[in-house]
């Protein structure tokens, strides 16, 4: 789910100090790193334009094309029929400031918050950026063809068919009336070849078809009442009876409950199932993904928290079809753990002014998400894929109100490998997919092809904050112990290996080429970081490409309300970025100056 933009303005000075880039670290994959949000110097084509070569653009993609904005939450996904076709997506923030200027000369915050598509017909080495249609302000041809209610988008989820087709799912929250109500539609997009099935496989995904929405959320202010998020998509390619199916899942959240549930189309993402119940009487479910076996049959797995309170631990459980979606088995839990989430004193992320938490650290949003794949084309095997991150002891005190697995205790985390096999229930013994040294590794993701799996995931081994593996289960990544934020917090590294020996046979290779700074305050106001949920990788024929956020865009600087509040210079802890303010009260005037600047890269992966 991504970040809500608190639209505030307060406090102070103009200042900002440049400076401080990224720090390169050991080799990484042969091929160059590719961004695929390319929001400067004209970078953003209409979709419209992009299918049919009419010129169409307007205030949102003018915008975009200048932006330097924020994007997070990346997806990618390679055309079955063409490797050389893959589309990206995230939530992306580049349309923000397309509204104008306060009294102050400040750009106004209020623009959409949308799903980007990425577009690469060369294997991934570059991309060409637009939006998914539909998002407001939006009046070219493919508008109408849009039947959602929704100023704002996110949690983006790709799948393409064996036919050409494209499904983009996502969730929803904004009034376009502008109220404080979030409505929590869930919806799905639909791409496909303007030439048909028959046509140039190179036009695959390209022409927008419609997006309808899956499931009605109840409008209610500030995310209550019925919201449906984190959202997940597959279908059918089988080539069996149920082929071309599509399955889409996601967690309705209502008060302090919550539910895992499911909707399929049968006629390519033009009408939907009523959603399907597949979680009862467990404490806590979210994170669900969608998988098919050679066979065709369906299985969704999800994050769930189980247990009274003295026994309450985390697991892995799943739902499975055999029925083409029609019909579920009653949840059952693959694997128990446990699981972690970077907190203080109930903050999931921490700051600075409001979002400051007592340990005084700077850090992003990070806990357990489990992922799972299948391989279609395995006609031998039930087997569905599970990798997740959990804690990776011994835990230690942190000395400080910060912790991981619980308040004022830190750990490592690291990414772990179970197989379920479906026909018998059985399940393999979780190992280590790479085992740390020091290091946390976080939101892992799976791919599978011809035998071969293939994991991604963040790692902080490059991490100068800390030392040991004592100093990096005490405070968060890329926090040194006197609260300063470096820039080389964070990389993507990848394994293959063979389902039929296991992580164990393969070696992690670093995947991108140069480190980050993921607690850059580039949110709320400028007050907090914001990193996503999630990473991306898939793989089909013999390319493997994955997707990540990246600040090496990002231009540092320093927080003129700091030092206006505290009275004395603040001392530069390396979050701050950079930004212009001409008085006390007013906004920043340079939010397209680079400040803002979080991108999507990616690459070929092991």
């Amino acid at each position: 789910m991504r970040a809500r933009e608190r639209f505030t303005t307060t406090l102070i000075t103009a200042l900002f100090v440049a400076g401080l880039t990224a720090t390169a670290a050991p080799a990484s994959t042969p091929r160059s790193d590719v961004r695929l949000s390319n929001d400067r110097a004209g970078g953003y084509t209409s979709t419209y334009t992009m299918a049919t070569g009419q010129p169409y653009t307007d205030a949102t993609l003018t915008e975009c094309s200048r932006s330097r904005g924020r994007q997070n939450e990346p997806s990618v996904a390679i055309d079955p029929r063409d490797q050389r076709v893959m589309v990206g997506s995230s939530n992306d923030y580049c349309g923000v400031y397309n509204d104008g200027v306060d009294a102050d000369g400040a750009p106004i915050a209020s623009g959409p918050i949308w799903l980007g598509y990425y577009r690469s017909t060369n294997g991934g080495g570059s991309f060409a950026s637009s939006l998914v249609p539909g998002y407001p302000g939006d009046t070219s041809p493919y508008a109408a063809r849009a039947h959602i209610r929704t100023a704002s988008a996110g949690d983006p989820v790709l799948a393409w068919d064996n036919h050409g087709r494209l499904f983009a799912g996502s969730e929803s929250s904004d009034d376009p009336a502008g109220s404080k109500k979030t409505f929590g539609d869930a919806w799905v997009a639909t791409f496909q070849n303007p030439a048909g099935p028959s046509g140039s496989t190179l036009r695959d995904g390209s022409e927008f078809v419609r997006s309808e929405i899956v499931a009605r959320g109840s409008s209610a202010p500030n995310l209550l009442g019925k919201f449906n998020d984190k959202t997940a998509i597959e279908v059918d390619r089988t080539g069996g009876s149920c082929d071309g199916t599509v399955y889409f899942a996601w967690s309705r959240f209502t008060n302090n409950s919550s539910n895992i549930y499911l909707s399929r189309s049968t006629d390519h993402g033009s009408t939907w199932s009523t959603p399907r119940l597949l979680t009862t009487r467990v404490n806590d479910v979210q994170v669900p993904e969608v998988t098919v076996t050679g066979n065709g049959h369906v299985y969704v797995t999800w994050l769930a928290t189980i247990g009274n309170k003295r026994t309450e631990t985390d697991a892995v459980q799943y739902a499975k079809s055999s029925t083409c979606g029609a019909t579920f088995t009653p949840a059952r839990t693959v694997v128990t753990f446990e699981g972690y989430a970077h907190q203080d004193s109930g903050f999931r992320d921490c700051g600075d002014a409001a979002s400051a938490c007592p340990s005084g650290y700077t850090f992003f949003r990070a806990d357990t998400t489990p992922r799972s794949a299948t391989d279609q084309a395995d006609r031998t095997s039930e087997n569905v894929h599970i990798v997740y991150d959990a804690a990776y002891g011994p835990d230690v005190a942190t000395g400080s109100s910060y912790g991981m697995v619980a308040p004022g205790v830190g750990s490592l985390s690291a990414a772990y490998y179970v197989v379920l096999h479906g026909a018998t229930g059985t399940h393999t013994a979780p190992v280590l997919v790479d085992r740390p040294t020091k290091q946390h590794q976080l939101f892992p993701d799976i791919a599978l092809n011809a035998g071969t799996a293939h994991v991604i995931w963040w790692d902080s081994r490059n991490d100068s904050s800390c030392a040991d593996a004592t100093a990096c289960a005490r405070q968060p990544v890329g926090n040194t112990a006197d609260r300063h934020v470096v820039q080389d917090a964070l990389d993507v590294y990848g394994k293959a290996f063979p389902v039929s020996t296991g992580p164990a046979a393969g070696t992690a290779v670093r995947v991108s080429d140069t480190s980050s700074n993921p607690n850059f305050e580039q949110f709320s106001g400028r007050t907090v970081p914001f990193a996503g949920d999630y990473l991306w990788v898939d793989s089909v024929g013999t390319t493997t490409f994955t997707t990540w956020t990246d600040w090496r865009d990002t231009v540092p600087g320093s927080d003129a309300r700091e030092t206006s509040v505290a009275g004395t210079p603040e001392p530069n802890e390396g979050a701050d970025v950079l930004q212009c303010r001409a008085s006390a009260t007013a906004g920043d005037t340079c939010p397209r100056a680079g400040g803002l600047d979080q991108n999507i890269y990616g690459d070929l992966a092991p």
